[in-house]
């Protein structure tokens, strides 16, 4: 190989390649923690919110808004999902705070074609290495395809088991505020049956009885409230 293919190669080697380095930028923003950021070892980053990560962040310094586009590409280096419950993703080479071992990290070769290969070179050997890299990029491609169907499947039921929450709020505030309104008729509909002389109430005469049965109507209600709100809160 001749000076300048050498110093080629050295500077390649050396340098880390541009998708590393920019997802490695937007990680260490402490600007973007709410969105992606390191996880509490520093040994892997996650992506906390992936649609807003799409939208607003992505487009910052790739050419593209797509979140699947860039989960491919993490695979294609190496990177795998460590987490079912959110996108978090970890490479031995990528590190907080460690951001020379980015020049270690490869991209995986992409598939040759057999016939090609047996033309160039009939080592059996590497022809069988080049095989498993397709099957085993193959299989990471497969990967992260599966991954995102079973993250969307876990958003739908989430969605699913939130409308059913919401519904049943709903109807204990209903059922609350029906108590409320009747409790308010009953009240009315004694006030009108206090008896009344000249036109004035008799409350004198029933004063007693009167505030008791209002007491014993205020705690049944007060209890019936607890018990709605009480199995609102489970």
């Amino acid at each position: 190989m001749c000076e300048k293919g050498l110093l080629m190669e050295y500077v390649r080697k050396s340098s880390p390649p541009p998708f590393l380095l920019k997802t490695y930028v937007l990680v260490e923003d402490p600007a973007t923690d709410e969105v992606i950021s390191w996880n509490t070892e520093g040994t892997a980053f996650v992506v906390w919110q992936p649609a807003e990560f799409a939208r607003d962040i992505l487009p910052t310094l790739f050419k593209h808004s797509n979140f699947s586009s860039f989960v491919r590409q993490l695979n294609t280096y190496g990177f795998r999902k460590i987490a079912t419950n959110r996108w978090e993703f970890y490479n031995d080479l990528f590190r907080k705070g460690e951001k020379e071992l980015l020049c270690n990290i490869r991209r995986r070769k992409p598939w040759v074609n057999k016939q090609i290969l047996q033309e160039v070179t009939p080592n059996q050997d590497h022809v069988d290495y080049c095989e498993e890299d397709q099957r085993s990029s193959s299989t990471s491609s497969s990967s992260g395809y599966g991954t995102l169907i079973d993250e969307n499947k876990r958003l739908k039921k989430e969605n699913v088991d939130l409308n059913s929450e919401l519904k049943s709020m709903k109807k204990k505030c209903k059922e609350l505020l029906d108590l409320v309104a009747k409790y308010a008729n009953s009240e009315k509909e004694d006030d009108e049956r206090v008896p009344k002389l000249f036109g004035v109430r008799l409350l004198e005469v029933q004063g007693d009885k009167r505030r008791e049965m209002m007491k014993r109507k205020s705690a049944e209600i007060s209890e019936s409230a607890s018990i709605l709100l009480s199995q609102s809160c489970k």
